[in-house]
């Protein structure tokens, strides 16, 4: 049962680093007026990076989640709504396991948890890599970087607790 709808109205009520909560209200075609809880999100990038012999994956405890460690491709929002996903993409890259890549290629875009946030990911599929200085990490990311051989890529999936980095690796296996 899907429909047009408007949104008539929206009120603001907490903004901070990651995000903006927002109660929206839409009207449908039918003319029921609905209200929803939005966690606005600006967007962000996951990156499947691979070479000849490895995905390219990092670790990093996951405080929110109770997750000391969880595995997972690079990623990172977008830092304004609209910012050129391949830029954002190049700079997570660089930043988180110190790569940048020759050849770009866009898998697929997921909404995280479409009930309560209009957070967007979009996997990129990163090869031809190099090595790239890395920049300052930010002082409280602790990541650490993980090659992880491709003939293992089944054991990754199995080990990978995190919905977009299953996504990649999913997309990545079907290639392979």
């Amino acid at each position: 049962m899907s429909g047009a709808f408007e949104r008539i109205g929206c009120e603001e009520i907490w903004s901070g680093h990651i995000g903006t909560v927002r109660i929206e209200r839409y009207r449908h075609a039918d003319g029921a007026v609905v209200t929803r809880e939005n966690v606005a999100h600006p967007g962000a990038v996951a990156i499947v990076p691979v070479d000849d012999a490895h995905v390219w994956l990092i670790r990093q405890p996951r405080e929110i989640c109770g997750e000391r460690a969880l595995l997972e491709v690079p990623a990172g929002k977008l830092d304004k709504p609209g910012e050129d996903q391949r830029t954002a993409a190049a700079r997570e890259l660089a930043e988180e396991i110190g790569k940048a890549a020759g050849t770009w290629e866009h898998l697929k875009g997921i909404y995280t948890s479409p009930g309560f946030t209009d957070e967007r990911i979009d996997v990129w599929l990163a090869t031809d890599l190099r090595d790239v200085p890395r920049p300052e990490v930010e002082e409280d990311e602790r990541i650490e970087i993980v090659p992880w051989p491709l003939e293992r890529l089944d054991d990754a999936i199995a080990a990978c607790e995190d919905a977009k980095s299953l996504i990649g690796l999913t997309l990545l296996r079907a290639r392979l």
